[in-house]
């Protein structure tokens, strides 16, 4: 939690590490925020909308900041939330809205609108982002009781979207959730994470459909369920926090390499 509270990167300019949360509907992203705000604050709450509807819950484009403690100041982290991707055409997170997003010319609580992406004529199109209004790191919520179940529309819509952001050099990153759910020796003890097989397939399978590497994928358990906190399911919570704000740390030694 210090090391996360204290994190620090060369760019004066930039204060937050600004982190898009993408993925299929109900696979945990709003839940993810909760449960990171829940440990700064010290108990279980939430302030995003979760649930399990059929279609997104999250409408708008989201940014979340998280308070370190009570009256504590803001982490030097930036949650992005925004609708989750669905197969159908003119249904869920459009590719040219998705593509706004990473170069910051969605502002937040702006509505989305999947069958009419933001043009750059509209009023609500911010025309010069700076740094900090784009996205430093994109993270694909994936959910690990799901990933056999994936359709293949889903993939090809996932492939699309890294095709972009790896055109755009914007660094990403798997969060395999509900992994207690996906297996029962882990429900037992979040601590045998790392000595499943079943979740190690699972981090496998991610790895090779989304075509990001084994050491990108991050297995958590978001709170839900949980009216208390528990230390095991923290840690591993924070673990993928401190992997978002080192991956964004390497973005910006790209991009400031490529300047000099």
């Amino acid at each position: 939690m210090d090391m996360i509270a204290g994190w620090k990167h060369g760019v004066s300019s930039v204060k937050k590490a600004r982190v898009l949360l993408v993925g299929p509907v109900g696979a945990g992203k709003s839940s993810f925020f909760n449960s990171i705000s829940s440990i700064f604050k010290g108990y279980v709450s939430s302030q995003a909308n979760t649930g399990c509807a059929g279609t997104s819950l999250t409408t708008q484009f989201r940014t979340y900041s998280i308070k370190a403690g009570g009256g504590g100041k803001l982490l030097p982290i930036t949650l992005c939330d925004t609708m989750g991707l669905e197969e159908g055409l003119n249904a869920g997170l459009d590719i040219d809205d998705f593509t706004s997003i990473l170069k910051g010319h969605i502002q937040d609580k702006y509505q989305l609108n999947p069958s009419m992406p933001l043009q750059p004529e509209s009023p609500s199109f911010c025309k010069e982002p700076s740094l900090k209004d784009k996205i430093h790191t994109v993270v694909y919520v994936m959910d690990a009781c799901r990933v056999k179940l994936l359709s293949d529309k889903m993939i090809e819509k996932l492939a699309a979207f890294r095709r972009k952001t790896n055109q755009m050099g914007v660094p990403q990153l798997v969060l395999l959730t509900k992994v207690d759910e996906a297996c029962s020796s882990v429900a037992v003890d979040l601590k045998s994470v790392y000595q499943s097989h079943y979740i190690h397939k699972m981090m496998q399978e991610v790895s090779t459909s989304l075509g990001v590497s084994l050491s990108a994928v991050i297995p958590v358990k978001n709170y839900s369920q949980d009216l208390e906190l528990d230390p095991r399911t923290d840690i591993l919570l924070l673990n993928a926090v401190v992997q978002m704000l080192r991956t964004t740390e390497s973005f910006f030694d790209d991009l400031y390499q490529e300047d000099e």
